[in-house]
């Protein structure tokens, strides 16, 4: 089995002066092409930590990190940079588009800051335009973001990630802002692209998400604790009435991934079908 991904005995140290804080400790995990892997685990277990270095936006204290066959521990940072931008596509929670730029001019963020004097072509436009007709928004190319639902604003983010064709997405609680009928049809969108064969990391609270992965990996206190496949029936369940969301996010010493967008854009297997089940009644 071919890993798009692997971590091992990765540890992560933050130097706060009179306290030193182990966000991660000895987490070892393979993440096999075509994998979909949901990451859980409290406030302050790592998430955000173990996400920032498997998107190669921060570098563990120790450990090694194989991305792509690559020991990134050896690479130099504009080398870091690059297999990163081939590598690997991000999708925040708070979507993180441009707010005077329309949908497909979010979309060309990657492209922009990769060409920079260069500029975009036509054929790479016409690709976004198409990466917007894959997610449901061919009929909102010149809305900007203020003009789309949050469901919409999402898909965006989710064609933006797609920009540069990753092997792996990295999602970072994809669905926290999210209504539960406009988040099933984003973790729809997420199924179908592992079904093609895409690589999926996603940090999430919510059980109902996770249970849609095919694997979950849990932290507590930088630690690993459970690592092991999902036996779910592919249904996103009907939230209890008095059901209140977990806030999203999370406090790790690292910050959240999305505060590193910049950096992001610098420089198989078969899988099996699932379907979001569709729900009739949706409670708020």
């Amino acid at each position: 089995m071919v890993n798009a991904a692997e971590i091992r005995d990765l540890h992560k140290y933050y130097d706060l002066g009179e306290v030193v804080v182990k966000a991660l400790r000895g987490v070892t995990a393979e993440f096999p092409k075509g994998d979909f892997v949901a990451i859980m685990g409290a406030s302050g277990s790592g998430k955000s930590t173990l996400l920032n270095i498997l998107g190669a936006l921060d570098r563990p204290t120790a450990g090694q990190y194989i991305l792509g066959g690559e020991d990134t521990s050896i690479l130099s940072d504009d080398d870091l940079s690059a297999i990163r931008n081939e590598m690997i596509g991000f999708i925040f929670q708070s979507y993180n588009l441009i707010p005077q730029f329309t949908v497909l001019e979010n979309i060309a963020v990657p492209l922009q800051y990769q060409r920079r004097k260069g500029g975009v072509g036509a054929s790479e436009m016409d690709w976004c335009a198409e990466l917007a007709d894959r997610v449901g928004l061919a009929d909102r190319l010149d809305h900007r973001p203020t003009q789309l639902s949050g469901g919409q604003q999402q898909r965006v983010a989710i064609a933006r990630s797609l920009v540069n064709d990753p092997q792996i997405i990295l999602a970072d609680e994809p669905t926290g802002n999210l209504d539960s009928e406009t988040e099933a049809e984003i973790m729809q969108v997420l199924i179908d692209l592992n079904n093609e064969g895409r690589t999926i990391l996603m940090v999430t609270h919510e059980n109902e998400v996770a249970a849609l992965a095919k694997r979950q990996l849990h932290l507590k206190d930088g630690e690993k604790v459970l690592d092991g496949a999902v036996s779910g029936n592919g249904e996103v369940p009907v939230p209890a009435p008095s059901a209140v969301s977990a806030p999203g996010g999370e406090a790790d010493p690292a910050g959240n991934v999305e505060s590193a967008q910049e950096d992001v854009y610098s420089v198989d297997e078969t899988s099996q079908d699932r379907d979001v089940t569709e729900i009739d009644e949706w409670e708020d």
